[in-house]
C-alpha cells in the first residue's frame, strides 16, 4: 500500500508580508513614540537651563550696574572736588575708587584729558575698565540664546518623530484592512500603500537623530 502525502498549501507570500509588516511596524510605532517621549523631555530640560542662564544674566547684570552706580558718584565727586580746588578731597576720593575705576582713572589721567582731544572722556571709556560681572552677564546671556534654540530644535524633533508615530500607525491600518478587502486587487493594492508608507517612514527615522 503507497504512503499517501498530506496535500501541501502553497504559501500565501501576501499573508506573510501583512503579518511580518504589522510586526515590526508595531515595534518602530512603540521606538519612535519612546523617541517623542525623550526629545520632548530633552526640549523641557532646555528651556529650563535657558530660564536658569537668563536670570543668572539679570542677577549679574544687577550687580555689575549697582557698582557702575557707586563708581560713578565717586567719580562725580571727585571731579566736582578737583574742579574746585580741593586737591585734598580730590585725593581722598581717588584713593577710595574701587576697581575697576582703581585700574582705569590713572591710566586716563596719563592720557591727559583736560588738553588731548584724542583722552577719553572719563575712564569709563577705557578698556581697563572691564567690570567681571558685565562678562558674565554677557555670557549668561548667550549661553540662554543657545538654550533656547536648542530647546527649539528639540521641540521640531519631538514633532517630527510624531508624524513618523502617525505615518506607522497608517500603515498599521492599512496592513490590516488589506486583509480584510473581498476583493484581491483592493487587498494588493492597500498592502502595497502600506508597504511604500512604511518605507518612506523608515527612511525619515533612519537620518533623525535619537536619544536613548
Amino acid at each position: 500500500m503507497d504512503d499517501e502525502s498530506p496535500p501541501r498549501h502553497p504559501v500565501d507570500w501576501r499573508e506573510v508580508v501583512v503579518v511580518v509588516l504589522l510586526s515590526v511596524t508595531t515595534i518602530l510605532t512603540a521606538w519612535v513614540g519612546f523617541q517623542s517621549s525623550k526629545w520632548g523631555g530633552a526640549m523641557s530640560i532646555s528651556f529650563s537651563q535657558a530660564s536658569t542662564a537668563r536670570i543668572e544674566a539679570t542677577r549679574f547684570e544687577g550687580v555689575a550696574n549697582r557698582r557702575i552706580s557707586v563708581q560713578s558718584t565717586l567719580f562725580s565727586q571727585w571731579a566736582t572736588a578737583y574742579a574746585g580746588g580741593d586737591t585734598a578731597l580730590a585725593d581722598f576720593f581717588a584713593a577710595r575708587f574701587p576697581e575697576p575705576l582703581a585700574t582705569a582713572f590713572p591710566v586716563w589721567l596719563a592720557s591727559d584729558p583736560l588738553q588731548s582731544p584724542d583722552a577719553a572722556a572719563s575712564p569709563f571709556e577705557l578698556p581697563e575698565y572691564r567690570i567681571p560681572e558685565l562678562d558674565r552677564a554677557k555670557a549668561a546671556d548667550a549661553r540662554a540664546d543657545a538654550k533656547y534654540q536648542q530647546a527649539l530644535r528639540n521641540n521640531q524633533r519631538g514633532d517630527n518623530y510624531t508624524l513618523l508615530t502617525v505615518a506607522f500607525a497608517a500603515v498599521l491600518f492599512f496592513a490590516a484592512m488589506s486583509g480584510r478587502m473581498r476583493s484581491t486587487r483592493g487587498g494588493d493594492v492597500l498592502l502595497g500603500f502600506a508597504v511604500v508608507l512604511f518605507l518612506v517612514a523608515s527612511s525619515f527615522l533612519i537620518t533623525f537623530p535619537k536619544l536613548v
